[in-house]
């Protein structure tokens, strides 16, 4: 394959710019006529004038496309959007449009029993989604050209024009650095994206059926990518990173301001747990992400801080019989996972690789035996095995019934609502932690460690007593969570303490947030936290092919991203070297205009 600045279709310039921007308002149009003839289909498409379910979306798909195309046009204030230049990201637009909208009218046929369920209104939405992504493959790429697929079977064909797609819209553009805006300006603009996915995060969760939420990963998923690769995603990190406090400020802001938009507490106690368990993924990237230690039973010690958690906080099914506050139990929760975290590894960190890991999954299998036989039959009378610890009462602090709902002006929290502010500030600890520890000797320690750690050992680093201290410190994390976590749940139990389930939190579900998020990052974790809750928790409609599709997703996330959904440098360029090298120069809007009319930018090297 070549790298071209010729279009894939053979279209003339003008007409292929027209036929995006009329393609994406004729798709935005299209969701206002009705779909389906019945409302038996989710989100009742039958209605003219008022988009509803799926018809948001393509809606919305719609709308990006015909703000993208605008520099194409040169429209003035616009080319801000697209740093890299407007025609690959119209591209992956056109692609998204055109998959949300057929996968709607696909399971219309499917579910309703055929196509005839369609009215006209669904076959002009599918013809008017494909207009953009013609239009789109008629404007210059910079990618390689896309050839016919070798002999094979459908998958080979399948694989084959998936990554021609994907080396046709190329790699992500490296943009020089640009002039900053007004203070006021980049602060308005963090404010609005944090708002913006505010928005984005509360729609997930509130999906009311599968298809709908199939179609939200669908857009959302090419949406990034096409915000990848306009370029836009670098100039906002950049953005945020002249502004670290107000960036800060407003995630924080934004997250608490999560329970005041639901009216339901069913999506609250979707978010808290969320919250929970993506708090657990962060304390576990200290142990993988940065010190490179790959545990498999790491999941045990949120179950140690759970139960230490129970057990001293009044609980009538307690043994001990001890009511601490808040505070007390969070730090005999914290102290227990910590004591447990350097009894397990003071005799295992000798050990690398697989051995460590083998040996961390037996740890996990035998915590979860033993709290199961501490019943009072088989062990002493602890844990009450497989019955748990039950009855754990609300938190109360400072006044404050966790357990009723209160009143702020117009809004009511529910009791889920009120943990999910408190687990709010235990995650901010955490991600305080953890960020600390990072950029902190003690962190360039465990770095060098996980890179190489004979080399370490060579330049002077104790790489035992550095592997305890994360193992010690991802161990207090975990059991800081579980302690509201006991809390939140009523009760504490020994099955979720395993290292594989249908439904998180367990060690493998957890090793696969690190790890899909990013490792190493904080956002990463967060971000595979929150997919990797949600992904079942919304998919339970496949019923017995839950986890068929859901391995299926992680597989394509991995083939695609095999970095992470949000990687470091190091990440980036450790897995697409190649790409780098081998990078065409990317289109910016910081170097003199080209004479190309669909081209808003000039050239600059890309690299690392």
């Amino acid at each position: 394959m070549t790298t071209t600045k010729s279009p894939a279709l053979p279209l003339p310039l003008p007409a292929a710019k027209a036929l995006v921007l009329a393609g994406g308002l004729a798709t935005a149009a299209s969701t206002f006529i009705h779909w389906t003839w019945t409302s038996e289909f989710p989100g009742d498409l039958t209605v003219d004038g008022y988009p509803g379910g799926l018809q948001i979306l393509t809606l919305a798909a719609g709308l990006l496309i015909a703000l993208f195309s605008l520099p194409l046009y040169g429209v003035k204030g616009t080319r801000w959007l697209t740093p890299a230049g407007p025609n690959a990201p119209l591209l992956v637009l056109g692609a998204a449009a055109a998959a949300t909208t057929w996968f709607t009218l696909i399971a219309i046929a499917t579910e309703l029993g055929g196509l005839a369920n369609l009215e006209p209104g669904g076959w002009i939405a599918g013809v008017a989604s494909l207009l953009p992504l013609l239009g789109a493959l008629g404007l210059p790429q910079t990618g390689p050209t896309v050839g016919l697929p070798s002999s094979g079977g459908v998958i080979a064909i399948v694989r084959h024009y998936l990554g021609s797609f994907a080396r046709l819209v190329g790699p992500n553009p490296d943009l020089a650095p640009v002039k900053p805006l007004n203070r006021w300006v980049e602060t308005l603009i963090i404010i609005a994206v944090a708002a913006l996915g505010l928005t984005v995060f509360t729609y997930g969760i509130v999906t009311e059926y599968g298809e709908l939420f199939i179609g939200f990963l669908i857009l959302t998923a090419l949406g990034t990518w096409a915000l990848m690769r306009a370029g836009l995603v670098s100039r906002l990190t950049s953005l945020t990173a002249r502004h670290r406090g107000t960036t800060t400020a407003a995630a924080f802001a934004a997250a608490a301001a999560f329970p005041f938009t639901q009216s339901d507490d069913h999506f609250a106690s979707v978010g808290v747990n969320i919250l929970i368990f993506a708090t657990v993924a962060l304390g576990l990237n200290v142990v993988v992400g940065l010190a490179g230690l790959l545990d498999l039973g790491y999941v045990a010690f949120l179950g140690v801080g759970a139960y230490a958690a129970a057990l001293v906080s009044g609980s009538t099914s307690s043994p001990i019989g001890l009511h601490l506050p808040f505070w007390g139990a969070a730090l005999v929760g914290m102290a227990a996972a910590l004591v447990f975290g350097v009894v397990i590894g003071a005799p295992t960190l000798r050990l690398r690789g697989d051995y460590l890991a083998i040996v961390t999954l037996g740890f996990g299998e035998i915590f979860r035996i033993a709290v199961n036989s501490l019943d009072g039959v088989s062990g002493p009378k602890v844990t009450n095995g497989p019955n748990g610890i039950r009855n754990i009462p609300d938190l109360d602090i400072l006044g404050f019934d966790f357990g009723q709902a209160h009143t702020f002006g117009a809004f009511t929290l529910g009791r889920f609502a009120n943990y999910f502010l408190l687990m709010l500030l235990v995650t901010a600890f955490v991600v305080t932690v953890f960020s600390r520890a990072n950029d902190s000797r003690i962190g360039r320690a465990w770095v060098a460690i996980r890179e190489d750690e004979t080399a370490a050992q060579a330049m002077g680093i104790n790489g035992f007593k550095l592997k305890l201290l994360a193992f010690a410190l991802g161990a207090a994390l975990a059991g800081l969570a579980g302690t509201v976590m006991a809390h939140v749940s009523y009760s504490v139990v020994p099955d979720p303490y395993q290292f594989a389930g249908a439904v998180p939190p367990n060690s493998a579900f957890l090793v696969a947030a690190v790890v899909l998020g990013g490792m190493g990052t904080i956002a990463g974790p967060l971000l595979g936290a929150t997919l990797l809750y949600l992904i079942p928790e919304k998919l339970v409609f496949l019923k017995e092919y839950q986890l068929l599709v859901f391995g299926i997703a992680l597989v394509l996330l991995m083939r695609l991203r095999p970095e992470g959904l949000i990687a470091n440098r190091r990440a980036q360029l450790e897995f697409h070297d190649k790409d780098t090298d081998d990078a065409a120069p990317v289109e910016t809007d910081d170097a003199p205009a080209s004479t190309d009319p669909g081209s808003t930018a000039g050239l600059t090297t890309a690299g690392a």
